[in-house]
C-alpha cells in the first residue's frame, strides 16, 4: 500500500471518529481540535493503522494513550476558553497535552516515567507545540511550584480525591479525575467554588491505569486501562 493511500486511509478513519465523538460531545471546539492534532504521532509504529479507533493503545511501560472518547469527554470538562494555565499529570505519549495546548495558554505536564516524558517533549517540539512544559514527576502529585492552575486533568487513576491537587486549584477552577480502585473508577469533576468549597460530578464510569505517587497509590500494580 502506498503512503499516499496510508494517508487517505487515516483521514477517513479520523472523519468517521469525529462524527462518532459529536454524538457525545457538545463542545466543537474540542471536536476541531482532535479533528487536526495527529494521533498517529504519538503512538508507535506497530499501532500507526489504528491510530482514529476509539480504544486506548499502548505506549509501553504498561502505559497506554487514552481512547479518544475519554480525552475529549475530560478535556471538555475542563471549560476551556483559550486564557487558562492547566496542569496535566500523566504526560503519557504527549497526546493530551497536545489537545490542551491548542485549547490552553499554557500547559504544565508532568509524568514519572523519564523515558515518556522525553519523548513526548520531543513529539511536541517536532508539531511545533512551544506553550507545553513537560518535568519528570517529583515524589508529591502535582507540580506545586507553578500553581495556581485554572484547570487540572489527571490521567490515572486514584483511590480517593487528592487534597494536594485541589491545594492547587485557583479559584473557580476545575479538577478531572479518576477516582476509584485500581481496577475501576468513576471520572469525577471538581470545581473549586471556595477556600474550603468544592462542587462534584459524577461524568460516569472509566478505567485508567494507577496514579503513583503520594495522595495516589504507592506502586503499581495493576497496569491494564
Amino acid at each position: 500500500m502506498s503512503q499516499g493511500s496510508v494517508c487517505v486511509g487515516l483521514e477517513s478513519a479520523r472523519a468517521k471518529l469525529i462524527a462518532h465523538l459529536s454524538q457525545e460531545i457538545s463542545d466543537k471546539r474540542v471536536l476541531a481540535v482532535m479533528a487536526r492534532v495527529p494521533r498517529e504521532f504519538f503512538i508507535p509504529s506497530d499501532y500507526y493503522n489504528s491510530a482514529y479507533e476509539d480504544r486506548p493503545l499502548s505506549i509501553g511501560f504498561g502505559q497506554t494513550i487514552s481512547q479518544p472518547f475519554i480525552v475529549a469527554l475530560m478535556t471538555q470538562a475542563l471549560e476551556l476558553k483559550s486564557n487558562e494555565k492547566v496542569l496535566e499529570i500523566g504526560t503519557g505519549s504527549g497526546y493530551q497535552a497536545a489537545i490542551l495546548a491548542e485549547l490552553a495558554k499554557w500547559v504544565v505536564s508532568v509524568e514519572r516515567i523519564p523515558h515518556l516524558a522525553d519523548s513526548a517533549r520531543r513529539v511536541l517540539s517536532r508539531l511545533g507545540y512551544s506553550n507545553v512544559k513537560v518535568h519528570v514527576a517529583e515524589k508529591a502529585l502535582g507540580c506545586a511550584a507553578e500553581a495556581p492552575y485554572d484547570a487540572i486533568i489527571v490521567t490515572a487513576g486514584t483511590p480517593r480525591i487528592p487534597d494536594i491537587l485541589v491545594e492547587q486549584l485557583a479559584l473557580g477552577g476545575r479538577l478531572v479525575i479518576p477516582v476509584g480502585s485500581r481496577w475501576d473508577q468513576e471520572l469525577l469533576k471538581i470545581s473549586k467554588e471556595g477556600k474550603n468549597r468544592t462542587i462534584v460530578e459524577n461524568l460516569g464510569g472509566c478505567r485508567f491505569v494507577p496514579l503513583i505517587g503520594e495522595g495516589a497509590w504507592e506502586n503499581n500494580v495493576c497496569q491494564s486501562k
